[in-house]
């Protein structure tokens, strides 16, 4: 299927616009900007975090713990058991395991979630600039209909409210009363 792009000519329908094209770029940017300025910490917490989140991490964990099961259960000839049941020194090295590892996700986590605030943030502008931006247009829009006598668009009671400003303010505070609390 085809369909016409801008220029009227035809375009297949998964044709990426420059403008895009250039907001993947931005984005690429971006994203690459804040992995090039992760400490080396961070980057010892994402390698961590992804390695602990893998099946090799899991498969690796299985062989561990079944050769410990094997040897400490006396099943393997010629290794004397070091931990038998109920394996407590497992056990211990498991729990401490679990403690570093906790950790290091933790960390991860939380850059990745100030990255995510970031986000938001630049979301939120933009936002913000496409809702001063859409109401010049609207009020563009309703200076021309009166100027050219377009009354269906002047007297549009919605086309009316739409062009007034927001006052952002005042939809947060109102927003923030509606909405439940974790208390309720």
């Amino acid at each position: 299927m085809n369909v016409r792009g801008n220029n009227g000519q035809k375009q297949h329908p998964s044709a990426i616009t420059s403008a895009a094209l250039a907001n993947i770029e931005t984005i690429a940017r971006l994203e690459e900007e804040f992995i090039q300025q992760r400490t080396p910490w961070d980057r010892v917490a994402d390698a961590i975090a992804a390695f602990t989140g893998s099946v090799k991490f899991v498969v690796l964990h299985l062989a561990v713990f079944s050769a410990w099961f094997a040897v400490n259960l006396g099943f393997v000839p010629g290794i004397r058991p070091f931990d038998p049941y109920p394996f407590i020194l497992l056990g211990m090295g498991v729990s401490c395991e679990a403690v570093i590892l906790s950790t290091f996700v933790l960390m991860s986590q939380n850059r990745m979630s100030a990255r995510s605030e970031q986000r938001n943030q630049l979301h939120l502008q933009i936002a913000l600039l496409t809702e001063k931006e859409l109401t010049k247009v609207l009020q563009t829009q309703q200076r021309l209909s009166e100027h050219f006598g377009v009354n269906e668009v002047v007297q549009d009671k919605e086309v009316k409210e739409l062009s007034e400003n927001t006052a952002v303010d005042s939809l947060a505070r109102e927003l923030k009363r509606k909405l439940p609390t974790e208390s309720s």
